[in-house]
């Protein structure tokens, strides 16, 4: 199955997680292994572990927390961390890793002929893995004309109809950066706060709440990441995968700007000891098995142009991407929290 999106709007994210907690387990610096400070939580992610490790005979050590805590510690940790490699989800956080000073450039020839040079850091310090469309859903019998932009979610006629996150989750805060790259500060500001005018509720749970919110009445717009829904589809959510056939949905801008695209990523820690195995980690990541299983193990898209995607995936559709440089959205996330919290976004 061929990708859905043109080769310069490839995807991407980091394929990482797993077991153990924070402050639980001592890892080893042998020549043979790669230690990964990860805060991805998918199940699925197993894989791509197992796999790196048949192929290269390195042993794969990973520590599982939440992106804030594994930085704060690497930071404390300094010179004697073990980490090898930061794995985390969003453009945001791995912006925080690399302005905390815990990530290192790297040369390698592989990463920056796979990865396009929009999904990278500019000093090669992280680099996209897999992506995921930011994307707008709605109930399909009470919303006769959906919104097809992001700033028609501002418009009136849509008054008490929207569900989406809160201000302080990244997945919001990382959009609100994008459009402030595209509209400027003043024009998203006052969008911010008109949308707040439209919400149903309050901004409460995660994007499968946000979904499951249109299934429940509370709400007939959503906003939420591609890979939730691509999830419900191939296989059993609850609350969600019995009432998709309720559910439509609108690729946004496609006549503009393209839909905003929500990366993961990693890179290489400051002070790893295991450098070279790190660094054969990442490559891994951008090989065509790898990218494949983002999309077969977590309905995401690859960030390396040319590969094919899930059944789950390729049902939503083609649409154009918003090609916007990470590392210039990572730039305004700061200016999109002050942002928010002027405009009442909870």
């Amino acid at each position: 199955m061929s990708l859905l999106l043109p080769a310069r709007s490839s995807v991407l994210i980091a394929a990482f997680v797993a077991a153990t907690s924070i402050g639980t387990t001592s890892l080893a610096l042998a020549n043979g292994e790669v230690n990964l400070y990860s805060s991805r939580h998918y199940d699925t992610d197993e894989r791509l572990y197992s796999d790196f490790e048949d192929q290269t005979g390195i042993r794969v050590n990973r520590i599982e927390g939440n992106a804030d805590e594994l930085i704060t510690r690497m930071k404390s940790e300094g010179r004697n961390s073990p980490a090898d490699i930061l794995l985390t989800v969003d453009t945001s956080r791995l912006e925080r890793a690399r302005a905390a000073g815990i990530l290192q450039s790297i040369d390698s020839p592989v990463l920056e002929s796979r990865i396009p040079s929009y999904l990278q850091d500019d000093e090669n310090q992280w680099f996209g893995f897999s992506q995921r469309a930011r994307i707008l859903f709605y109930d399909k019998k009470d919303v006769q004309e959906p919104p097809q932009t992001y700033q028609d979610l501002a418009d009136p006629k849509y008054k008490g109809l929207i569900c989406i996150r809160s201000s302080s989750n990244v997945y919001t805060q990382t959009i609100i950066a994008a459009l402030i790259a595209h509209l400027g500060e003043e024009a998203t500001s006052d969008w911010a706060k008109a949308v707040v005018a439209n919400f149903a509720r309050d901004p409460q749970g995660g994007d499968t709440d946000q979904l499951r919110g249109i299934v429940s009445g509370e709400c007939d717009i959503a906003m939420s990441n591609t890979y939730y829904f691509g999830r419900a589809i191939r296989r059993p959510v609850k609350g969600l995968s019995d009432s998709i056939d309720m559910i439509g949905w609108v690729f946004p801008n496609q006549d503009s700007i393209g839909a905003h695209m929500n990366l993961s990523g990693g890179g290489v820690a400051k002070h790893a000891p295991n450098k070279d195995n790190a660094i054969k980690f990442l490559e891994y990541l951008a090989s065509e098995s790898a990218q494949q299983y983002f999309s077969a193990g977590n309905d995401e898209y690859p960030s390396v142009p040319g590969i094919g995607l899930s059944p789950s995936v390729a049902a939503l559709g083609f649409f154009k991407p918003d090609d916007l440089a990470a590392s210039e959205i990572a730039a305004n996330v700061a200016a999109a929290q002050k942002l928010l919290n002027e405009a009442g976004w909870k």
